[in-house]
């Protein structure tokens, strides 16, 4: 009896995987972004409370999307582990649940922003696979399953084809992966462009803005190491060639911005550091790129936001929205830009192309839209924006910060070691930078030239060190004369606050 019910949750998995993979291979033909796995997780994300996101994020850092998507993975297998055995034991049970689960797949899909018709399709189609082949699979259970270990024809046979099922599942679900005809597309175009010649330069990185220290995070962070924290479950692949903005809402003159006005535009090239509002005290959700596009104020200039406007609810082609200060996007001061290039190549996928939103002062939660589609001029009375929705702060100002990152060992005996870390204020800029040693009183470190106001600054502190066990702490101040807080406080709703603190025995 127990094999026989182990046989029928394989047949409850088997006959899952089918029907996903067939529906991954419909999706990629007719509904791009309407994957069953993903729309469902993308739902998940959406109804997760704060406290369960930041939870994610803190375990598994820039790996939360990868961890929530095997989640769904094992919860789905015993979801179909159970409706097998259901099935078999009490039919139709098993049709039931699989039939639930595919109504859930049909609202995820066609719930979220920008869903049409076909997209309810991909998920029916699940359903009616699984259903299939779980009833085929079911009539080929052996009748009985013979003592432990004995050679039994009938369970070899049903093994073959569960295996087989099963196979024919993973190879759709790999097929449709590789017909996303929107992903050859996009990249097709990103790798042809060429990054046009800035109009306006940014100023070379100043000689002495890197200490060079083993450990120590370089002034700008290649691409490859830039932190990715966004909504999307699979990155937006985005023709460049079909993109376009519109600037909407309350303004005199709605507008319409393609890829190829866009970069015919002058363009300004800036070095921003950007930052994640759910960056923990002494996080690593933060790095610093020079970035190439058009300032967005130039655009709103020509829409002409009407009086009384004061938020800017800039949209993704994901459906993620973001509410900026309008003022900040008109400040003549600011480097706020439609980004196209980071770090001297265009945006990489997974950091917006073809055009992202970046924004110095603000967490990107308020700011860094990716895959931006559209600007909608409105206020703050009038709209939320999807984190502010959920109970984080309207208006995300970055606050001062400091970070240690390494305490280096001399090289020769009577040396000292040495601590080093950053710190930013974006769009104000770090005056000093102060340690402590256990309880001893402050000392200021030495600060490296600072590329503009809107990056991070590396520092460093000589430190003749004793034998022992030791707590560093940092604090950082910024040109206005405000020092960093040491008041302890999470990243809800507005950034965490505190003094980065880390222990070492020498």
């Amino acid at each position: 009896m127990m094999q026989r019910r182990m046989l029928a949750a394989a047949a409850g998995v088997a006959s899952v995987a089918l029907g996903l993979g067939v529906a991954e291979l419909v999706a990629a033909l007719v509904a791009p972004a309407a994957s069953p796995l993903l729309v469902v997780g993308s739902l998940i994300i959406d109804l997760a409370p704060s406290w369960a996101k930041e939870t994610a994020i803190a375990l598994f850092g820039t790996g939360d999307k990868v961890a929530l998507l095997v989640l769904i993975g094992v919860v789905l297998a015993a979801l179909a582990a159970g409706a097998g055995i259901l099935e078999e034991r009490r039919p139709p049970l098993g049709r039931i649940v699989i039939g639930l689960g595919a109504i859930l797949g049909v609202l995820a899909a066609v719930t979220r922003s920008g869903a049409a018709v076909l997209d309810a399709v991909p998920p029916t189609i699940a359903a009616i696979g699984a259903v299939v082949a779980l009833g085929l699979l079911l009539r080929r259970l052996p009748e009985k399953s013979g003592r432990p270990g004995a050679d039994n024809p009938d369970r070899r046979t049903f093994l073959v084809w569960a295996g087989g099922v099963t196979a024919t599942g993973i190879v759709t679900a790999i097929a449709g992966t590789a017909l996303q005809a929107g992903a050859r597309a996009s990249q097709a175009v990103r790798e042809a462009f060429v990054l046009p010649d800035p109009a306006t330069p940014a100023p070379p990185v100043p000689a002495g803005a890197d200490f060079r220290i083993e450990g120590l995070a370089p002034v700008i962070t290649p691409n490859a190491d830039f932190y990715r924290i966004d909504t999307a479950l699979r990155i937006p692949q985005i023709d460049a060639n079909s993109w376009s903005v519109r600037v909407t809402g309350e303004v005199e003159n709605e507008i319409e911005l393609t890829w190829a006005e866009l970069i015919a535009l002058p363009l300004d090239e800036s070095v921003t550091t950007l930052m994640c509002v759910s960056n923990e005290v002494g996080g690593s959700l933060i790095g610093t790129a020079r970035w190439l596009g058009s300032p967005i104020r130039d655009l709103l200039t020509r829409a002409t936001p009407k009086p009384g406007a004061d938020m800017v609810l800039s949209k993704s082609q994901d459906g993620f929205t973001a509410g900026t200060p309008l003022s900040v996007l008109q400040d003549p001061d600011r480097n706020a830009i439609f980004a196209i290039g980071m770090n001297g190549e265009p945006l990489p996928p997974e950091h917006g192309f073809p055009v992202r939103m970046v924004v110095p002062g603000l967490y990107g939660y308020v700011s860094a839209t990716k895959w931006v589609v559209e600007l909608e001029v409105t206020r703050f009375s009038r709209a939320r924006a999807y984190w502010t929705d959920r109970g984080w702060g309207e208006k995300g100002p970055i606050k001062v910060e400091s970070r240690i990152d390494v305490v280096k060992s001399p090289t020769n005996p009577g040396d000292p070691h040495i601590i080093a870390g950053v710190a930013w204020h974006q769009h104000t800029g770090i005056a000093k930078v102060e340690v402590q040693i256990d309880d001893e009183p402050w000392v200021e470190a030495e600060l490296a030239d600072a590329v503009s106001i809107d990056t991070w600054v590396q520092w460093r502190m000589p430190w003749h060190a004793t034998r022992g066990s030791h707590t560093i702490r940092a604090r950082a101040t910024n040109t206005a004369g405000e020092t960093q807080t040491s008041h302890e406080a999470d990243v809800l709703p507005d950034g965490a606050t505190g003094y980065p603190s880390i222990e070492v025995t020498i």
